[in-house]
């Protein structure tokens, strides 16, 4: 299998990344090149997909590629590009929906569970962290796997990217909120090798991003 190097397209076919425990799948969808997220456990072949965000059908032969079961669907923040193909998935699999707690009211389907920072969540044999970044909505959250090898991997949504964190310019946004979170829930917890996986675009690593925070905070997005 080619390496991992995080990188997709709409239309393009899925990344893949084999821990030794847990598979990581990543693919693009819509107009707006969401990137969504199937984990599947290795032992169990329970998986969970991360923002059912468009074309149903391209996340459903998404499910497919893994284990082919799908055993919850989590929803990283409630900005519509981000849920177009929650409803029609979750009908399709019958799978609970997970969101942050303060999201949950605005999303098109009430989720079945309500998650809040410093949750946990077990997805077969293994176990994620919840955290909780808010700013860029007022329940984004982030979702964060300690691999046995000593690196973390993070799935973002749009909160943290390579370059900055996520808008904060619409009304009821924080950038203050979203830094301060992003800062002491992430940089301050997890090493230079932890692994970033953002809502759109490509990956990258807190070791390559930590240099720039003052120039973030400078610049205030």
């Amino acid at each position: 299998m080619p390496s991992y190097a995080g990188q997709v397209t709409p239309g393009g076919p899925s990344a893949v990344r084999e821990l030794d425990a847990l598979t990581i799948r990543k693919c693009s969808v819509g107009p707006f090149d969401n990137n969504a997220y199937l984990l599947t456990c290795r032992e169990t072949g329970h998986q969970l997909l991360i923002d059912a965000a468009a074309q149903r059908e391209r996340l459903e032969a998404f499910v497919l590629e893994g284990s082919g079961r799908l055993d919850g669907i989590l929803t990283t923040h409630r900005h519509p590009d981000h849920v177009q193909a929650l409803v029609d998935l979750a009908q399709w699999s019958g799978a609970p929906t997970l969101a942050g707690e303060e999201d949950a009211d605005a999303l098109p389907l009430a989720p079945t569970y309500r998650l809040g920072h410093g949750d946990q969540l077990d997805v077969g044999a293994l176990t994620f962290d919840v955290i909780h970044l808010r700013g860029h909505t007022e329940g984004g959250i982030a979702l964060a796997y300690a691999d046995p090898s000593g690196i973390t991997h993070l799935i973002t949504g749009d909160s943290l990217f390579p370059g900055g964190v996520g808008n904060t310019k619409q009304p009821g946004q924080s950038f203050d909120q979203l830094y301060t979170d992003v800062v002491e829930r992430i940089f301050d917890v997890y090493d230079d090798q932890t692994w970033i996986y953002p809502g759109h675009g490509d990956d990258t690593v807190l070791g390559r991003e930590r240099p720039h925070l003052g120039e973030w905070r400078a610049r205030g997005w």
